[in-house]
């Protein structure tokens, strides 16, 4: 896809992104050549005499702060993102608020894209702002123009391309660029591209930030959260964790390790799946337009291309003016789509949205009702099939009307 970033790395000697993710984190020799690394159960961690006790001299010291199974994953995890290490938590906002409460403190200033998931907006807006931290909401597409919103405050810019239900592209090395000459340090959201398809480090991102719940774990059985950082940062937010308490249970990880796997393979399907089903449903009469960065036709598709080399099987759809009884219709008569608050899962979903109570730097302003999709592994025709039919309730419903 795009413009082949992800050869870099193998035309430098190393291994590409899908290789270090089915081999890294793994040492089958230290466990009697079980391909998969052990799930470890356990808080306490003996000793093998006073002076290690006293002194801490040993691998893993208490369950909290990790075991061979965690290591595993971050260890992974560490060579895709390219980071100086990876915290794991219990879920994707609170990777997104651990990060946050690492790196700012009261009297900070915030600069935060107004098209970020909803939940880092509420808590920026309640448990950031009880703790004396002020958000400023910022358009997405003002790029290098960040610069006239900083302050001397201004400690950070939180960053997700593309952006949440509504797909703008953020032009990351530009607002990178400012952050860096203001000694402002940069977080992003990459939850939908994962590292496979977009290298928040290599453009210069302090803390590269994932719900592993979605495409790590694939299988919509797992809630786990993913830091990436550098430098000072990694430091602060490594030992936020450790101030918090920030633990995943191992069966948790486990199961992530294992879906991260397959991830290459399966991000494979759902990109080709979701540009196939975008390009149809934009060719659609019931469908005024398909905001997904990947097709020619979006407005951020230059910086997609210019920036990324894939993209996730999640986009969005705004359908024609139709009463609010055909859009209900559409979705009662999904059989293969489910309605569900989540995405990155085998199965496909579909869900309603409204952005405009919750942007305050922009406007939210659809000519119809919107649709969020996530293009999941079944079967394309079927898929197809199964979206013609639902159109088919929805004209039944708006003629009725």
């Amino acid at each position: 896809m795009a413009d082949g970033h992800e050869d870099d790395a193998g035309a430098n000697g190393g291994l590409r992104p899908a290789t270090k993710i089915v081999h890294s984190g793994r040492d089958p020799r230290r466990f009697d050549g079980f391909v998969n690394t052990p799930v470890v159960r356990g808080s306490t961690v003996l000793y093998a005499n006073y002076d290690d006790l006293i002194h801490h001299r040993a691998r893993y010291t208490y369950g909290r702060h990790g075991n061979p199974t965690s290591e595993s994953l971050q260890t992974a995890l560490k060579a895709l993102e390219g980071g100086d290490g990876v915290a794991i938590t219990p879920s994707g906002l609170s990777a997104v608020t651990t990060a946050l409460l690492a790196l700012l403190v009261s009297g900070d200033h915030l600069l935060m894209v107004d098209t970020v998931y909803r939940p880092t907006r509420n808590f920026c807006d309640g448990l950031l702002a009880r703790l004396g931290v002020e958000t400023t909401y910022y358009d997405p597409l003002l790029g290098e123009g960040i610069e006239g919103l900083i302050r001397p405050n201004t400690r950070a810019i939180f960053l997700e391309a593309p952006g949440s239900q509504s797909f703008e592209m953020q032009d990351v090395p530009a607002i990178v660029a400012v952050a860096k000459a203001r000694g402002i340090l940069t977080l992003i959201d990459n939850t939908w591209a994962t590292p496979l398809f977009f290298k928040p480090h290599a453009l210069g991102v302090d803390v590269s930030i994932q719900a592993g719940t979605k495409y790590i774990c694939g299988h919509a059985d797992v809630s786990i959260g993913t830091i990436s950082a550098v430098g000072e940062a990694w430091k602060k937010v490594h030992a936020t964790c450790g101030l918090l308490g920030i633990t995943v249970g191992p069966d948790d990880v486990a199961l992530a390790a294992r879906g991260l796997r397959t991830m290459a393979v399966r991000l494979a399907h759902h990109q080709q799946a979701a540009l196939e089903m975008a390009q149809w449903l934009a060719a659609r009469p019931e469908v005024s337009r398909v905001m997904h960065p990947a097709l020619p036709s979006d407005p951020g598709h230059a910086i997609w291309k210019r920036d990324f080399c894939g993209a996730s099987g999640l986009f969005s759809i705004i359908l024609k003016p139709v009463p609010p009884a055909a859009v209900a219709a559409f979705f009662d008569a999904l059989k293969l789509f489910g309605m569900g608050y989540s995405w990155g899962g085998y199965e496909s979903l579909a869900i309603p949205f409204d952005c405009s109570a919750y942007r305050t730097a922009t406007k939210w302003q659809a000519e119809g009702p919107a649709v969020r999709l996530h293009i999941g592994l079944e079967d394309m025709a079927d898929l197809k099939a199964d979206i013609d039919q639902a159109f088919a309730s929805l004209r039944a419903a708006s003629q009725a009307g």
